[in-house]
């Protein structure tokens, strides 16, 4: 399985694995197990947020899977609603106290805005806790960071009074749903676009042009969404509590002929 050792390297020269293991909705009892079979499947990537409430069990799993802590890439985020520098200092110490953990390899602001005030302009307070980040960057606390669910508009406000361009913008993107802009906006500033909810939290499943086109590839469902995103140039971020899912959604050294790209596309509605 190829992918989980493939890499990408983001600007500043790190590299992160090319499909991550995502623990969004794994609850803390659940997530340790998880965690430690996504690593004993070849998972090199894990993907946490305080906001998951499983920060504690993720950094366990990472301690008790006796893979070095160089090989294993491990995020996390700083809740939406705490915005500001002091307060994000704070909660990358409490971040940090949960995974147990000297260094983060990528820490992202988790969204621009709280998740009750979608579209609230935060624009001062996302400021402050990116030059909050920039600090711990700089001090070697974290090897590489970013923003999540940011729009071009929120990441510019960035780039125009900071020091540090982001090095990844983590959003929900999958078949039918690719973000062109924001996709092309971060291709162009050399941001990473990494794609939550590849599997569209299980809606793919319900449609069948991807039925038809993953059984005339022999793969299955998942397997094909994750691939799309791999071939969008993005990191996919799948999720499942199941071993063999797991590595079932590892295999995707396979390629969507140009084809079967152009109907994956004609699904996107931009919406």
């Amino acid at each position: 399985m190829p992918q989980l050792t493939d890499v990408y390297t983001l600007y500043n020269g790190v590299n992160i694995p090319k499909i991550g293991y995502g623990t969004w909705q794994i609850p803390d009892e659940v997530a340790y197990e998880s965690t430690l079979a996504a690593l004993r499947s070849g998972y090199r990537h894990v993907d946490t947020a305080k906001a998951y409430r499983n920060e504690s069990a993720v950094g366990r799993a990472v301690k008790d899977s006796g893979i070095p802590r160089s090989e294993i890439f491990v995020t996390s985020k700083l809740p939406a609603q705490t915005k500001g520098y002091q307060e994000t200092l704070d909660a990358f110490e409490s971040t940090m106290k949960a995974l147990d953990l000297d260094v983060l390899d990528l820490y992202l602001i988790h969204a621009p805005w709280p998740w009750d005030q979608i579209g609230k302009d935060c624009t001062e307070g996302n400021i402050q806790s990116w030059k909050a980040m920039e600090k711990l960057y700089k001090d070697g606390r974290i090897r590489s960071i970013g923003v999540s669910n940011f729009s071009p508009k929120d990441i510019q406000a960035l780039i125009d009074t900071c020091e540090i361009l982001p090095m990844v913008n983590q959003i929900s993107f999958f078949v039918g749903h690719s973000q062109k802009e924001t996709k092309a906006f971060c291709d162009e500033k050399g941001i990473l676009v990494e794609a939550y909810s590849p599997l569209a939290t299980g809606r793919v499943f319900n449609e069948t042009v991807l039925k038809d086109i993953a059984d005339d590839n022999n793969v299955t469902v998942a397997q094909l969404c994750i691939r799309y995103c791999l071939q969008k140039g993005t990191l996919p971020l799948p999720k499942t509590t199941k071993e063999f899912r797991m590595v079932e959604n590892a295999r995707v050294d396979f390629t969507i002929n140009e084809k079967d790209m152009a109907k994956l596309d004609a699904l996107d509605k931009g919406k």
